[in-house]
């Protein structure tokens, strides 16, 4: 099953810059094996942030110009696009998808991370002064 968007050149400014929901791009090589590691994890988010983030990989060995244009040096590097701007990158591969979920919430909140602060705030709710 592929969940990943397979971005390109001609169409970035449509897929990335102008989309409605935030986009995770991942800046890869098929010849670099962390990349290929990484996309196992790619998958398993794009399943889970469905309909809140899109996902996509662009090759950076076809599409030289869009790396170069937002800095890419090192491979693989995923940024994250709000808004037709790059607001975040993380830069080589963490070892699971946790720490990538963990960073895309960071800019991204889920219903997850949503909830916490009124749970929190109900409880403090319920807190009646002593004086």
């Amino acid at each position: 099953m592929d969940n990943l968007k397979h971005l390109d050149g001609p169409t970035f400014a449509a897929d990335v810059l102008s989309a409605g929901l935030p986009v995770v791009v991942d800046f890869y090589a098929d010849w670099c094996p962390p990349c290929r590691m990484m996309t196992p994890a790619l998958e398993r988010l794009a399943a889970e942030f469905e309909g809140k983030v899109t996902i996509g990989k662009i090759d950076v060995d076809m599409y030289q110009d869009i790396a170069i244009q937002y800095g890419v040096m090192a491979m693989p590097t995923l940024a994250l696009f709000k808004g037709g701007k790059m607001v975040d990158r993380m830069v080589g591969y963490p070892g699971s998808a946790n720490p990538i979920r963990a960073w895309i919430e960071k800019h991204v909140p889920t219903e997850a991370t949503k909830e916490g602060p009124k749970a929190n705030q109900a409880v403090s709710a319920d807190v009646k002064p002593t004086a």
